[in-house]
């Protein structure tokens, strides 16, 4: 761990704790920052100088060398509030931080200030905006530091999204839905999902279903009410295909049922992703159903990874079960691969990717491995060693070059906190095989209410943007105990978003 010293004069610097924290964990492993005089304790110290009138000035140093300085200085706009002036402040001190900790270190940061889950999101408000291509690239690399090659990517994503999606920004009156099901086989050592293994919880089980059905009669009942329409619905988890082949007929009954007009929602998914939980009578339903997008996810294709990870399949099984669902006509199949999983360097990413194609699925997500604070591998880092920053980065370029190679082109990506490399998660798919769900829930253009245990919802104003987080309880005793609650408030919620006086929804 390094512990940073932070001085800023002229300003109440609580407030910029946790972005001087996020930014200094882009180069270091674990740092601790200090806003106050802790001089003994540093290793490091940053000076920074802030003028603020009609203009900001900002400048920081590193004591002891004239290098390691920067300046920015902007113009504030007239009428600004507090909040926008904060924003600016906040993003001033981050430029110049930055600055002096690429110096310092000799690391560049591609992502530049960005420290947020959903860079694409960033472009695609400057170009819904009206501002020019051109002018928006400009802007991020000045504005925000981020290198020409991600700025590309946001961009041919963004192109990319838009032709899946061509009515991307008109949907704000429409909802996606997201089912958590909260059990799996095992649990993955870097999860930190609701998940829970199912082995000897049959009780907890029938409990949370009856709980799920509740919600998903309840809410599609307002939905079909207040004539709104569904776009997607995305069963996640843990792993969906975890219950049985029955208890998965009476949920997808249960959708039937309840949801409006589920025959024309865009796209159902559902996660098998643990090759251990399908079966030939799983997939039956799946036809049964009409859903042909599910997830196959290997990981890795070395064996002695997913026993230290804790994924009790082998290789062979997953090979397997995709050819099964592949002759059982699943013609829509992602899979996911981790970069960085401990032990693995280029030689047995390459391998991954050899494999890979022999499978050739519909799409392909790129996880960059991030050390989740509540995982079982973040608890014990001494157990699970991982390749450097370097090895990491050229991992992510082949994947890149093997993406290109086999007509595989990027339609979403996202960030994570604490992510090896400080790079990206990229989901690939070839020609008219993209996840919709993915791009809505990552683009945040429309509300995606979470039933379920540990399901999120993100409540979006169709007038202004605004977005509500509420969250459903993430063990099952607690979501069994309290599951009319929780769908009672997201009633209201829904309710006063699109009812209320003002609302675009006719």
């Amino acid at each position: 761990m390094i512990f940073l010293q932070i001085n800023i004069q002229g300003l109440v610097e609580e407030k910029f704790h946790r972005p001087l924290t996020n930014i200094a964990n882009l180069f270091f492993e674990e740092t601790k920052v200090f806003m106050e005089n802790h001089s003994d304790q540093a290793e490091l110290t940053v000076n920074f100088d802030l003028r603020v009138s009609d203009w900001i000035h900002v400048q920081a140093e590193i004591p002891g060398s004239e290098l390691l300085h920067a300046n920015y200085e902007k113009v504030l706009p007239n009428e600004l509030s507090q909040k926008e002036k904060d924003r600016m402040i906040k993003h001033a001190i981050s430029y110049v931080y930055l600055s002096v900790l690429q110096t310092y270190t000799g690391m560049t940061q591609k992502w530049g200030i960005l420290t947020g889950i959903r860079p694409t999101k960033l472009l695609h408000k400057m170009l819904h905006e009206g501002m020019p291509k051109e002018e928006a690239h400009q802007k991020l690399q000045t504005e925000y530091m981020i290198s020409d090659e991600k700025i590309q990517l946001m961009q041919n994503i963004i192109d990319r999204q838009l032709s899946v999606v061509p009515d991307l920004y008109q949907l704000q009156n429409e909802v996606s839905i997201y089912i958590g099901i909260p059990f799996c086989p095992t649990k993955c050592a870097y999860c930190t999902f609701p998940a829970y293994a199912i082995n000897g919880r049959q009780g907890s089980v029938n409990s949370f279903l009856g709980g799920l059905h509740f919600e998903m009669k309840k809410i599609g009942q307002w939905l079909k009410e207040n004539n709104v329409k569904i776009t997607t619905v995305y069963y996640g988890g843990g792993t969906p295909t975890s219950i049985t082949a029955e208890e998965m007929d009476m949920l997808y009954e249960e959708m039937y049922e309840s949801f409006p007009d589920v025959i024309n929602i865009r796209e159902v998914t559902v996660e098998a992703g643990r090759p251990d939980t399908i079966t030939p009578e799983k997939l039956e339903v799946l036809k049964k159903w009409n859903i042909d997008r599910i997830s196959i996810n290997p990981q890795s294709y070395i064996q002695e990874t997913l026993k230290a990870i804790g994924r009790h399949h082998t290789v062979e099984e997953t090979i397997e079960k995709f050819k099964l669902a592949r002759n059982m006509d699943m013609n829509n199949i992602n899979m996911d691969l981790i970069i960085g999983l401990p032990g693995e360097g280029v030689e047995e990413f390459s391998y991954t990717l050899q494999e890979t194609e022999k499978l050739m699925p519909e799409s392909l997500t790129v996880h960059t491995l991030s050390f989740k604070r509540a995982s079982e591998m973040t608890k014990n880092k001494e157990k699970y060693k991982v390749a450097g920053r370097s090895e990491i980065e050229d991992m992510m370029r082949l994947a890149e070059n093997w993406t290109k190679e086999h007509k595989y082109a990027p339609y979403y990506l996202y960030r994570q906190k604490n992510i090896l490399g400080n790079l990206e998660n990229v989901g690939y798919a070839l020609p008219n095989q993209e996840s919709i769900y993915n791009i809505m829930i990552m683009e945040e253009q429309q509300t995606i209410i979470g039933l379920g245990c540990g399901a999120a919802s993100k409540f979006i104003d169709p007038s202004t943007g605004k977005i509500t987080q509420f969250s459903n309880p993430k063990d099952p005793k607690t979501y069994n105990d309290s599951y009319e609650k929780y769908t009672n408030d997201k009633l209201e919620i829904l309710t006063n978003l699109f009812t209320s006086p003002g609302s675009s929804i006719k």
